[in-house]
């Protein structure tokens, strides 16, 4: 994934509220993220420069085919951690924190192997 760390949590965000709500703009980012607006319009011209978002002619933001599978890979990675820190007994908010942490640099070899171990 080519995508710096910041991308991708931007990504995840915009996964995340997309699942909540029917349009996501840049203001529900800010909020989520806790992030300045000028901020977020930034990244997010970058994501959409980078093809991985759409704005529409409302300024709604849209995960691109390829926005969403690097979304939905960042999301997947981080829950399979989560789930492994948990059955390690580490606290919840530790195991979230820290997954949030190592779910922009761990392998999908990593992830693979770390989810056989989980079945």
């Amino acid at each position: 994934m080519g995508i710096q760390e910041s991308g991708q949590m931007y990504l995840k965000t915009i996964y995340e509220l997309s699942k909540e709500k029917d349009f996501v703009k840049s203001i529900d980012v800010a909020k989520r993220m806790g992030f300045s607006k000028p901020s977020v319009s930034r990244a997010i011209h970058t994501l959409e420069d980078e093809k991985l978002i759409i704005l529409d002619g409302l300024d709604n933001i849209k995960l691109t085919d390829e926005g969403l599978k690097v979304a939905s890979s960042i999301v997947s990675k981080y829950d399979i951690l989560v789930e492994v820190f948990l059955s390690l007994g580490i606290k919840e908010s530790t195991a979230r924190d820290d997954a949030c942490k190592i779910e922009h640099d761990i392998s999908n070899e990593t992830v693979e192997a770390l989810k056989k171990i989980l079945k």
